[in-house]
């Protein structure tokens, strides 16, 4: 019993767990704190990568662009609906989702 409790007063190993406390729980840089840093961590490498890649995609989209009448051609006709003097762009929507929609509303 003496030996405990001279453990329990031994002030190393009070200040020891006091800090360790102070550390885990109240300190600024606590276990949840840096549980959200590594969190958000990792969000942001994932959007650096998504974005690393999107940007790798539009280079090369530029650059066939810049290079190939035939690209940019089509580019201009599918984004914008850009046509020549003589044709008519007709824009088709499709429905198909709308109509399973309905017929799976119905029973059918």
């Amino acid at each position: 019993m003496t030996r405990l409790l001279n453990i329990i007063r031994n002030k190393y190993l009070i200040a020891s767990i006091a800090f360790l406390t102070w550390m885990l729980f109240f300190d600024r840089n606590d276990l949840m704190s840096q549980y959200e840093y590594r969190t958000s961590l990792n969000k942001l490498e994932a959007e650096k990568e998504f974005y690393t890649k999107e940007s790798a995609k539009v280079v090369k989209d530029l650059n066939e662009l810049t290079t190939n009448q035939g690209k940019l051609e089509k580019f201009a006709r599918e984004k914008y609906l850009m046509k020549k003097e003589n044709e008519d762009v007709f824009v088709i929507i499709e429905e198909a989702a709308k109509v399973e929609e309905k017929s799976s509303f119905f029973g059918n």
